[in-house]
């Protein structure tokens, strides 16, 4: 069954990361440019996984690129408003991992979702390039946030 985007809350999201915007971050429409919302996902998947997992991503022999990014936008948001990046592990292959992503206003239960997103991460040999396995502290780690 696919999920309706617009109805996700906060709810569904196991993890949830605070991010900060920006002034640099509202465009000339005076609302979150599209393009920071790519880079609150990705500063949301790297802060949980490097800090939880205690990873160093600079000395890692693998790296997890992205290999799929995807956004819907439903609601505007703006500098200076603190916001919540939620993440979920929607498939967690051999090599690859698919995260649902969203972003939220911060201590509201159940906080409608303002944009989602999708992110597809794939792990390569650092020299080779080619794909490897998810590392074992990651791979659990991304476990606890898997949802359907």
């Amino acid at each position: 069954m696919a999920v309706e985007e617009r109805t996700l809350t906060s709810r569904d999201f196991p993890v949830h990361w605070p991010v900060l915007t920006r002034w640099t971050d509202n465009d000339m429409f005076g609302h979150l440019n599209n393009a920071v919302y790519y880079e609150l996902f990705d500063t949301a998947i790297n802060a949980w996984i490097n800090t939880t997992a205690d990873v160093d991503p600079v000395t890692a022999p693998w790296l997890g690129v992205v290999a799929e990014s995807g956004c819907r936008y439903f609601a505007e948001l703006a500098f200076p408003d603190p916001l919540v990046v939620g993440l979920a592990v929607t498939r967690l292959g051999t090599s690859s991992v698919t995260y649902r992503l969203s972003v939220f206003a911060p201590d509201v239960d159940a906080a409608p979702v303002a944009a989602v997103g999708h992110w597809v991460h794939v792990y390569v040999d650092r020299t080779t390039r080619r794909p490897v396995p998810i590392p074992d502290a990651i791979r659990a780690l991304l476990a606890t946030a898997v949802v359907e």
